[in-house]
């Protein structure tokens, strides 16, 4: 998984690529570039991995076999980390600054020691030297349809180029390599995920609707069943819980993601049981018996937590379970990172959160009814998931080209999929399948389906 037989984008497109147009030389920048090579040096120092600079020297703890990077042009490098810290770490690779030979497993090694990679003494200075998320991204009604187009309707040809053939864009749930399918860990049950590379592992489709049946599953879907989906994706879901006998309605902000899944509806033979709105779920009406949202709460914002479990609690009938596959990180780094902007929030996700397991439930139980009946940890095979994606993407260049993207947006997606393989690799983040229902209820028992 390297770009390294791509040529880095010089020159680069700044009309296109605005913020990756080169700092001019004054004194400020100066200061921010020595500082961020002091910085970094003494951080790289205690990794073990190796960085190499164009005059021979090496930085690291690291040895042979090591995670490796190589820094082209330490001036620009440096200068840009300065200026702009982590979006600047990945703006200088998206400007071929430097590369590495395999980018997630450098990358998992800076995400293992987030939390002390800066000293102590500077990261109370956080607040004041991270930037902030722009008021135009928050969360609102009227902001949240462009935030999502500027994302999910980059084009459903590209996302064809690294997605499966259900084409599910979250964690798939592979099986396990034996019959224990999960250990337990306390109240949540953690999924065991296969070696890379193997077998198991490489059935993508398979994995894709496992995950699927588990969350239909848990939700009670079966003949019958009113259900409600909050993010369509690209309709898969849909067309498993009709299949099962339910009919379904699913909302989306995303009108190329709309077109795609009707007509993947359309041809399954299933119309007539699945309606897609292009609809704010703030806006949905109705009584369902199943509410599901797959990797959608991550699209919701800090803020707008209590409204989201607000509307659930409102249209999930009584006896009604709702299954969620939420992305989550710990509590305290949740807290510290919350009001800072990213370079995920500027390239890939505007407007996006991560919450902490302890938000979700604290947010229900504050608001709701509802309570967490069941929670299913499987942030391994969100990495493994991710490996695959970004394998496909890199053996689609070409085609991806084809579609209008550039070199830039290459080395963009390619670090976006591997820094979240990274973040899975090394447990900073983590996905999870969080059933909830109300304990005072009798549960509305369905026919289910079979589960493939």
């Amino acid at each position: 998984m390297t770009l390294a037989d791509v040529p880095a984008p010089q020159p680069i497109d700044t009309v296109r690529w605005p913020d990756l147009a080169p700092a001019r030389a004054n004194l400020r920048t100066r200061v921010e570039t020595a500082a961020a090579r002091t910085l970094f040096r003494g951080a790289v120092s205690r990794l073990p991995v190796r960085v190499h600079l164009p005059d021979g020297t090496t930085y690291g703890a690291g040895g042979p076999g090591s995670p490796e990077m190589t820094v082209h042009d330490p001036e620009a490098f440096f200068g840009r980390v300065g200026a702009d810290k982590l979006i600047g770490f990945g703006e200088s690779y998206m400007a071929g600054h430097w590369d590495s030979p395999d980018l997630g497993a450098f990358l998992t090694v800076l995400a293992s020691r987030i939390s002390t990679l800066v000293p102590k003494p500077l990261q109370a200075l956080r607040s004041a030297v991270v930037a902030r998320h722009p008021a135009d991204e928050r969360n609102e009604v009227g902001n949240t349809r462009s935030n999502i187009a500027r994302h999910y309707d980059l084009s459903n040809d590209m996302f064809a180029t690294f997605l499966d053939d259900t084409m599910t864009y979250s964690s798939a749930l592979y099986a396990a390599p034996d019959a224990a399918a999960r250990t337990t860990r306390g109240r949540t049950a953690v999924a065991t995920a296969p070696a890379p590379g193997s077998p198991v592992a490489a059935d993508l489709v398979e994995a894709q609707q496992r995950k699927i049946d588990r969350l239909l599953d848990q939700a009670g879907v079966g003949v019958g069943s009113r259900v409600l989906e909050i993010g369509t994706g690209w309709g898969e879901l849909c067309i498993r819980a009709a299949a099962r006998g339910a009919t379904v309605r699913s909302v989306t902000l995303s009108s190329e993601q709309k077109a795609l899944a009707e007509a993947r509806v359309d041809e399954a033979g299933l119309s007539a049981a699945v309606t897609i709105d292009l609809c704010d779920y703030r806006e949905v009406t109705g009584e369902y018996d199943a509410v599901l949202s797959v990797e959608m709460i991550e699209a919701v914002g800090l803020d707008f937590l209590p409204s989201y479990f607000d509307k659930i609690d409102e249209v999930l009938a009584p006896g009604g379970r709702a299954a969620i596959q939420a992305i989550v990180m710990p509590h305290d780094r949740m807290l510290a990172t919350r009001n800072t902007y990213t370079w995920v929030h500027k390239y890939i996700f505007p407007g996006g959160f991560l919450p902490s397991v302890e938000l979700l439930e604290q947010t229900v139980t504050d608001r709701t009814r509802l309570r967490v009946t069941d929670r299913l940890s499987m942030g391994l095979h969100y990495a493994e998931t991710l490996r695959l994606w970004d394998e496909a993407f890199l053996a689609s260049r070409e085609e991806v080209h084809g579609l209008g993207f550039d070199s830039v947006f290459d080395r963009m997606w390619h670090f976006y999929l591997e820094y979240s393989r990274a973040g899975f690799a090394a447990s900073y983040i983590d996905v999870q399948q969080l059933t909830f229902a109300r304990p005072d209820e009798t549960v509305h028992e369905t026919t289910a389906g079979a589960s493939a």
